[in-house]
């Protein structure tokens, strides 16, 4: 079967999803250059250094990875999930280690190796995906097995939550298990065990804010953002500011008001706060359209996927850009507790922007050999 799948001959990649991450790169770089004007200027004296790392370190080298893994056959990923996930965990112990880790803000989240830094969750969350789908296609029917697919998935999902709660990121955590629930869900298993993790991943979340003085807080503040505005509710309300004050149609691109030393983190977690301060609602409900007309390609190709192993990555690469987009927008907006994750393809980070272009280039390998 193996065989026959890989000489089968391949059509064009879908284009529309590349079409759709095309304008949401080219509108990530206009928001930046737009949000993180005065952030650039105060802190390195150049209006458009976020722009400019963001095309050079995170766009450039993000497409260049995008064309080349578009044109590697999906198959390839099967043989390299294992060490890439077992790579990937080294990584995240690695951040731990003093003079390789690097400690910002309370939060041990970063690799520093002279010129290059970058996020070890970022590869996590490509290379979760490629194994969990590696590991489901080879269980086969075992997966649906209480103690040969249910206990070992916990194990797999507990080591690598350990590994991120302990940076702490807990926005990361919430994404990464959304991603391998929805996988799992795909494989067949009864939803008795879905239910069953899922009370159980409350039940472990509920004990996490318990035990950190500034989870408690954020959950606080969810509930009454009034509570304390100028300090542990200081970044939401300035994003509540910024998406009132924006109203319908915005105050027009580049003239936010929050982006002058307000509001947190205009060019990251925080810059659909500046889209919707500029752009309004009309802006930020185009945005939000886009994302899902993206989403829908994605499970189109899944649905359509060659083999079980091509539709659980396609699956998995298209939950990993909707959760992690929902994640950040529902935060923003005051839906959920407001936790640091940044908007695919449009908020400032380069390790974030190349491994989920990385993605895309896989989804598009597959969407080569979709069934018609």
């Amino acid at each position: 079967m193996k065989n026959v799948e890989i000489k089968q001959k391949p059509h064009k990649p879908d284009t529309i999803i590349l079409v759709l991450v095309f304008t949401l790169l080219l509108f990530g770089l206009i928001m930046i250059s737009s949000a993180g004007v005065v952030i650039s200027k105060t802190r390195f004296g150049n209006e458009y250094y976020f722009f400019n790392h963001q095309l050079l370190y995170g766009v450039i080298p993000g497409l260049i990875a995008l064309f080349v893994v578009q044109k590697i056959h999906y198959s390839f990923w099967k043989k390299v999930a294992v060490p890439m996930f077992i790579g990937s965990l080294i990584l995240l112990i690695l951040v731990f280690i003093p003079g390789i880790g690097t400690r910002l803000q309370g939060a041990s989240r970063w690799i520093d190796l002279g010129p290059i830094s970058f996020q070890p969750t970022e590869i996590m969350k490509l290379s979760i995906i490629l194994y969990l789908a590696y590991w489901i296609e080879a269980r086969g029917h075992k997966v649906k097995s209480f103690y040969e697919g249910l206990v070992p998935f916990l194990v797999v999902i507990g080591l690598v939550s350990f590994l991120i709660i302990k940076q702490p990121d807990f926005g990361t955590l919430g994404a990464t298990i959304s991603i391998s629930m929805v996988m799992f869900f795909v494989s067949g298993v009864p939803l008795k065990y879905l239910f069953g993790v899922g009370f159980g991943g409350l039940s472990l979340g509920y004990l996490l804010i318990k035990l950190e003085p500034y989870r408690m807080n954020r959950i606080v503040t969810f509930f009454d953002p009034t509570a304390d505005p100028q300090g542990i509710g200081y970044q939401i309300n300035q994003a509540l500011i910024a998406i009132g004050s924006g109203g319908i149609f915005g105050l027009g691109l580049g003239h936010s008001r929050q982006k002058f030393n307000y509001l947190p983190e205009p060019v990251g977690d925080s810059i659909f706060a500046v889209i919707s301060e500029e752009l309004g609602m009309v802006g930020a409900s185009i945005l939000i359209l886009i994302f899902l007309f993206l989403v829908l390609r994605g499970y189109k190709i899944a649905q359509k996927a060659p083999d079980k192993f091509a539709k659980l990555v396609a699956v998995g690469i298209t939950s990993w850009i909707i959760f992690q987009a929902l994640i950040n927008i529902m935060a923003i907006v005051g839906l959920i507790p407001l936790t640091g994750i940044p908007l695919p393809f449009i908020s400032y980070g380069s390790t974030s922007l190349v491994f989920i272009l990385i993605g895309v280039g896989i989804l598009l390998n597959i969407s080569r050999y979709t069934k018609a």
